[in-house]
């Protein structure tokens, strides 16, 4: 048994000094190399009479340009091999188990874009196989074993401790440089999965899903979807399971669409602002002098660039919605108040298309926990599409009543209504029906952000329609009463509202189509 540890300690030994030997004799050489090369070129320069052909001339310039050859070479060849070096440190890291050798990291910026990475990762992950105690296996633990492994969904358990028992080999996962295998998954902020796990360590048992979970940030290549599901059961062996679909290739193609939609967006913002200012001064200046017409035509314009201002709005609300980055503070509000922010221009907008708009919205209604320029943009773009899809001289209504610790308000419209089958897409993102697409102008995110708002808020979003009889959107925003103290207790964020667990508000913010 000596023997073989004494064997162990000279193999280490022998690999801890391969690298300076290497160094040294490579810097021997290149120095060699060096002298010669200079020699060359001086003697080149002296035949051919560039320099005088002297004994001190020849060797201040040699002397010269040895020095500065070998002083950028050697620079070189240490960035250069620097690879090579950390390889060897790794190697000499995971081969005498102690902590006298400094791991390299193998996160550093070069190694993750040139491929390294890998390399290194590699052998941690090596050294991590041979160094775990070989156990009996079954051929029944064998078979299952192999069978995870074969299938593209992600399987990873946790122990007690948190830390990663076992993965799978879809499973998202890495060695780090500590020997420790851990998960590549960028949660939510508000919902990852240590923030879910500590609020579940009071139970015997929990459950959790998350949607469109990437393993790496926006941008990066090889960059993956999942939805993840958690199952966690106390003081079991295997504590934590995390189920992981591959949804890549459902998701991707959104995300590009919105990242250049978004961007499309976000650069027309400002000059759309721009235009906005523009008209509001046009008006007030122009107003006495302009003719019926001429006033018809600029109140068209002022509709149409805040139209394009909300279309704008709505694209980069839908990027911050699919990026966890949606995020509102709710206060005491009233629904009168909400809707007089937005009055004159629903007002303009209907009267531009000869559409007569109705508000019901008693005083008496109950305050609601609200962002009012979030509720106001649902109630704006709620009013326009009815607006937009009701008939010539048609009727539009906005009604608001109290129900079951909430406020209800609904938008009715008598327009040209919509099949039975298109209302379960609706509130899709980029959806529109064939005959939408051929008679309104329009991105398809609207209602998609419209109930991105609502459940931000804890409510939800309803729609009911019939060909040809109109249709009918509603939208319910919690009594502030009824949600004060939890508001209270997180600073007024909505985090308390839509919390990912089973509380009443997750259950009643289900869409209901």
């Amino acid at each position: 048994m000596e023997v073989i540890e004494n064997e162990s300690i000279d193999a280490e030994r022998e690999i801890e000094n391969y690298w300076h030997i290497f160094l040294k004799r490579s810097l021997t050489i290149l120095s060699a190399v060096e002298v010669i090369v200079s020699i060359i070129i001086v003697s080149t320069l002296m035949l051919t009479n560039v320099i005088p052909a002297t004994l001190f001339s020849f060797i201040l310039i040699l002397l010269v340009t040895t020095i500065w050859l070998v002083t950028v070479n050697v620079y070189l060849f240490k960035f250069l091999v620097k690879p090579f070096r950390d390889l060897v440190s790794a190697v000499v890291h995971v081969s005498s188990g102690t902590a006298r050798a400094i791991p390299p990291n193998p996160n550093f910026y070069h190694y993750d874009k040139d491929g390294f990475k890998e390399i290194l990762q590699s052998v941690y992950e090596l050294s991590v196989k041979r160094t775990q105690p070989k156990k009996h296996i079954t051929s029944l633990d064998e078979q299952l074993t192999q069978g995870l492994n074969h299938t593209t969904t992600g399987v990873i358990v946790l122990d007690k401790k948190r830390q990663v028992i076992y993965a799978n080999n879809a499973a998202p996962t890495h060695i780090d440089s500590e020997g420790k295998r851990v998960l590549d998954l960028i949660f939510p902020d508000n919902s990852n999965l240590d923030t879910w796990l500590d609020k579940t360590e009071s139970s015997l048992r929990s459950e959790n899903q998350w949607s469109r979970v990437a393993n790496k940030p926006l941008g990066d290549t090889d960059r993956r979807l999942y939805d993840v599901a958690a199952s966690y059961q106390k003081n079991n062996a295997a504590e934590t399971v995390i189920t992981l679909f591959d949804r890549t290739d459902l998701y991707a193609p959104e995300e590009d669409d919105l990242d250049f939609i978004s961007f499309a967006a976000h650069e027309l913002r400002g000059p759309i602002t721009v235009i906005r200012g523009y008209l509001d001064v046009l008006e007030d200046e122009l107003s006495p002098v302009l003719k019926n017409d001429q006033a018809e035509l600029m109140q068209r314009l002022i509709v149409s660039s805040n139209r394009l201002s909300t279309y704008v709005n709505n694209i980069l609300n839908a990027s911050r919605f699919d990026r966890r980055h949606f995020k509102v503070h709710l206060n005491e509000e009233t629904l009168n108040s909400i809707y007089d922010s937005i009055k004159d221009d629903m007002q303009l907008r209907a009267a531009s298309q000869n559409r007569l708009l109705t508000i019901d919205i008693p005083k008496s209604l109950p305050t609601v926990a609200a962002d009012a320029n979030s509720v106001g943009e649902v109630l704006s773009n709620l009013i326009d599409n009815a607006i937009k899809y009701s008939n010539e001289g048609g009727l539009v209504q906005v009604v608001a009543r109290p129900i079951s610790g909430f406020v209800e308000v609904s938008i009715i419209d008598r327009g040209i209504g919509m099949p039975s089958n298109v209302i379960q897409n609706l509130f899709h993102k980029f959806y529109r029906s064939h005959r939408s697409r051929e008679t309104v102008a329009g991105t398809g995110i609207g209602l998609y952000i419209c109930k991105a708002i609502v459940e931000s808020h804890g409510g939800i979003v309803t729609a009911r329609s019939a060909e040809r009889e109109g249709s009918t959107f509603t939208f319910t925003l919690p009594i502030y009463d009824t949600v004060a103290d939890k508001l209270k207790a997180d600073n007024n964020s909505n985090e308390a509202l839509i919390d990912q667990g089973s509380g009443w508000i997750r259950n009643h913010s289900m869409y209901r189509g």
